[in-house]
């Protein structure tokens, strides 16, 4: 049996997320009626309004959408590729934006002022990934370097090519970053071996490790702030 299923179309103009936006400003839209606005039409007997709620509340939310991979997301009733990659562009635009309203790109001179740069990019990876930021003596960022991606253990961080990258770019102090997928920012022992053995070794080049955070999906763990450095 046919399901009678309005569309967005023949909705009252004033309860059409697009006309909505348009007269009201994107702040007066709901989550879904966002995400609606981005998928622009549903499947054959779903709205797109409709799709959108499911998805939302399916993946708790946009940091559950950002989580998913563009396959993943296709698995999805009424998500093909192209809404899919809609999704993860819009997503990142919104990472992008948040970063660049702070600045704090362009300079770090806590581990409040770092976790707001990088956080955003790795509390929801399902994989554990390790990063460096180069630095000036001003703490001025010079690069922000992902050096590997995999489980932290000294056998795969290697302070040579760390060492190496810091050279090249002149830096005069580094603060190392990586991420726990559990969720969980406490360090493990490995964690406080290879934070050991980089800072030896960029001391001896006179390279300053100011910090080592670990980004957790509600929160972060500073090296210095603990007095672990």
């Amino acid at each position: 049996m046919a399901r009678y299923t309005p569309k967005i179309p023949d909705w009252p103009e004033d309860e059409r997320p697009r006309e909505r936006l348009i007269k009201f400003g994107a702040q007066a839209l709901s989550d879904a009626e966002i995400l609606a606005i981005l998928l622009r039409v549903g499947s054959h007997d779903t709205t797109a309004i409709d799709l959108a709620r499911k998805i939302i509340h399916d993946f708790n939310g946009f940091r559950g959408l950002d989580s998913r991979s563009v396959p993943e997301l296709c698995e999805i009733n009424g998500i093909g590729p192209a809404k899919a990659a809609q999704i993860k562009a819009a997503i990142e635009l919104g990472k992008r934006l948040f970063l660049e309203e702070p600045r704090v790109r362009d300079k770090v001179e806590s581990s409040d002022d770092v976790q707001r740069l990088v956080s955003p990019h790795m509390r929801d990876l399902g994989r554990e990934v390790f990063r460096v930021l180069l630095l000036t003596s001003r703490n001025t960022i010079i690069a922000d370097k992902v050096l590997f991606e995999g489980s932290l253990t000294e056998s795969l961080v290697s302070p040579r090519e760390l060492v190496k990258e810091a050279l090249n770019q002149a830096a005069a102090s580094v603060v190392l970053v990586h991420n726990h997928p559990s969720g969980i920012p406490s360090p493990s022992d490995e964690d406080k071996r290879v934070t050991k053995r980089i800072k030896v070794a960029c001391e001896v080049v006179g390279i300053n490790v100011l910090d080592h955070i670990i980004v957790g999906q509600k929160g972060y763990f500073s090296f210095a702030d603990s007095g672990l450095m």
